[in-house]
């Protein structure tokens, strides 16, 4: 069976322990190492290609560098890894912060193990993971973009409907008869021009502006 691999970083170091000890007994995933701050994590990522996992669990206040600083570092320079934030801080302020450096989820500490679970296997499976607090918080955050200022062309749409199933961007370049290549052009053209940094951006447009209905 094939294991997704998973980082935390977390300067509670009995807490980050007991996360790994629990994110371990998942039948699909593994911990590689767990980190105290972002720095920490930068150090291992440009150590060797072995350290750089599937997915982050990411805390947000942490000495050095924080949790925000380190996503948006993994978002420039490691666009692969998914970082899920993971956090005592509910203010929503600091979960858009978090989100518009490339999050792609969002869960409070207090969270139920199976709920956590579930979220990996999210993110694992489709990219993205976001409850209905984050889902709301993200409409609201989009509400200055009018869908009359952005043109999109017919192909960028269709890429966008297929963006908000559970399709990997491989199958979607397999439905549209595309490359990988230009489906990746597709997603960063859109990225640009929407003003988003990652696929929950994608969708949350999407539904607010019609294109795509749950």
């Amino acid at each position: 069976m094939i294991k997704y691999s998973v980082v935390i970083v977390d300067d509670h170091t009995l807490l980050s322990q007991a996360i790994a000890t629990m994110v371990n007994t998942f039948s699909k995933f593994k911990v590689l190492y767990t980190c105290k701050n972002g720095q920490e994590l930068v150090e291992k990522f440009s150590a060797s290609a072995k350290y750089i996992p599937d997915i982050v669990l990411m805390d947000i206040n942490m000495p050095i560098m924080n949790g925000i600083e380190t996503t948006d570092w993994i978002t420039k320079n490691h666009e692969s890894v998914n970082v899920m934030a993971l956090s005592v801080e509910d203010e929503d302020n600091t979960i858009l912060k978090m989100l518009k450096v490339g999050a792609i989820g969002y869960l409070l500490k207090d969270t139920e193990k199976s709920v956590l679970e579930n979220a990996l296997l999210e993110i694992a499976q489709n990219g993205f993971y976001h409850t209905k607090t984050v889902t709301n918080l993200l409409m609201k955050s989009l509400s200055g973009n009018s869908s009359e200022e952005i043109t999109l062309k017919e192909r960028e749409i269709t890429f966008m409907k297929h963006a908000c199933s559970e399709m990997t961007y491989k199958e979607i370049a397999d439905v549209m008869c595309l490359s990988p290549k230009t489906i990746d052009g597709y997603r960063d053209v859109l990225f640009t021009k929407l003003n988003v940094k990652n696929r929950v951006g994608l969708v949350m447009y999407a539904i607010k502006n019609k294109i795509y209905t749950p």
